[in-house]
């Protein structure tokens, strides 16, 4: 990393600019009470004070100091943190350490000049995830890679980061056609739009056919539209602030109009969620985001809403439900997928160790940060192996990708599904 010139109007005012900077009062919320260390992925790696969310805090309030700039070792443990939120839920005091580290983050990447490789790298990868159509085109080029095992030459050159994107993509994605309407069975408990997704729709369409499925026949008349492509949850959780916000008003624009917005990707869930705080300085769309993101709903919140319409059909399976961390800690999602899971008559829910820690996923972390990542992955397959469990549950396109690569790696093949793909096998008695 390189910083440039100094822009000595910026030191005299301080590290950030006036562009959505960390706000002072959520950081003076912190009692660094030490509560968040233990839940803390890079704090438990590395035992490192500054790699710890009330570390982080304590950078943060530093750049608003007279004087103080952006440095090197600053980056590089905002950059270290996951985004994972798992502080967020053991903090006593509240503290709002998602808001935090997204404004935070939007101030680096505007105004940090990162090394070449690193620039050309963190383009290549949002020139191509938040659009599956080119991700669609991706798709057998990542099959010759990992065939070629360029995967192996790692962080080394840019072209080894990316193709390692071929050992956390499934080898065959199934594609399904997706309707764009589907009516409700029975008396219609409302009208809901599908969120179809970037990584979703292309890897994992059968997640899509399962959602719309099931919630048809729970009573609900389904929309799938085909836009917005991407909801802007990688750019937003990355520091990309104004494209993330671009997408967000496009998503905004064209799902506002529904009564509820169903998603079944916890990352996009969280982002829809956090539209209003990402729009909140924006006088022509803070309102319009606010009420949307009143409407998002992760798809188990809709389901454990109401008693079940549909029968449930037996499943003799045992089960290792993991959290994904923009689900349970980022939206307070953890009950409802279990008691779905537990209502299927013959599954054995089985808990990992160490639920609250992240597999490493976290967006694009384990792209540009693969080192840690593939530690927290290893541990998270273990954790999930050691359940005794062959199938696991995860409710997150980049945690099924992470865990499926590291449970290989440590020489098991584990069925990774969607809670929805369970359910509605459940239901229809077919395999999912």
């Amino acid at each position: 990393m390189s910083s440039g010139p100094i822009d000595l109007d910026r030191v005299a005012a301080g590290a950030w600019d006036d562009q959505r900077p960390p706000e002072p009062a959520l950081i003076d919320d912190c009692v660094h009470c030490g509560f968040c260390l233990p839940t803390c992925p890079t704090y438990v790696l590395w035992d490192e004070e500054m790699d710890s969310p009330r570390g982080r805090i304590v950078l943060m309030k530093a750049g608003h100091e007279q004087g103080a700039e952006l440095s090197a070792p600053l980056v590089g443990h905002i950059d270290n943190c996951l985004g994972c939120m798992a502080c967020v839920t053991a903090c006593p005091s509240g503290v709002q350490y998602d808001k935090l580290i997204e404004d935070t983050r939007g101030q680096i990447e505007r105004s940090w000049e990162r090394s070449p490789s690193d620039r050309f790298f963190r383009k290549l990868v949002f020139s191509l995830f938040p659009h599956p159509r080119r991700m669609a085109k991706l798709a057998p080029l990542l099959r010759i890679a990992r065939a070629a095992k360029l995967d192996q030459l790692g962080a080394r050159l840019p072209i080894g980061r990316l193709a390692a994107v071929a050992t956390l993509s499934p080898p065959n994605a199934r594609r399904i056609a997706i309707p764009s309407k589907q009516p409700a069975a029975g008396e219609r408990r409302g009208t809901v739009a599908l969120l179809q997704g970037c990584v979703q729709r292309v890897f994992f369409s059968q997640v899509n056919a399962a959602t719309i499925a099931l919630l048809a026949a729970e009573g609900w008349e389904v929309h799938t539209p085909a836009e917005p492509e991407c909801c802007g949850a990688l750019e937003l959780h990355s520091g990309e602030a104004d494209c993330a916000r671009d997408r967000a008003r496009d998503t905004i624009a064209r799902l506002e109009g529904y009564e509820r917005i169903v998603t079944n990707s916890a990352g996009c869930g969280s982002a829809m969620k956090d539209y209003g705080h990402a729009l909140r300085d924006d006088p022509e769309w803070a309102d319009r985001a606010e009420a949307l993101a009143g409407k998002v709903v992760d798809v188990t919140e809709l389901l454990a809403e109401d008693e079940p319409r549909a029968p449930r059909g037996r499943l003799d399976l045992k089960v290792a439900y993991h959290d994904a961390c923009h689900l349970a800690h980022a939206q307070n999602v953890r009950s409802q997928p279990r008691e779905l899971l537990r209502a299927i008559p013959g599954v054995e829910l089985a808990e990992p160790a160490d639920w609250e820690i992240c597999c490493g996923s976290a967006g694009i972390y384990n792209l540009v940060n693969p080192e840690p990542a593939a530690e927290l992955g290893k541990r998270k397959a273990q954790a999930l192996i050691d359940t005794g469990a062959t199938t696991i549950a995860a409710g997150n396109p980049g945690c099924a990708l992470q865990i499926a690569a590291h449970a290989k790696a440590l020489g098991h093949e584990l069925e990774i599904v969607h809670p929805v793909e369970l359910l509605w096998r459940s239901v229809s008695g077919g395999p999912g």
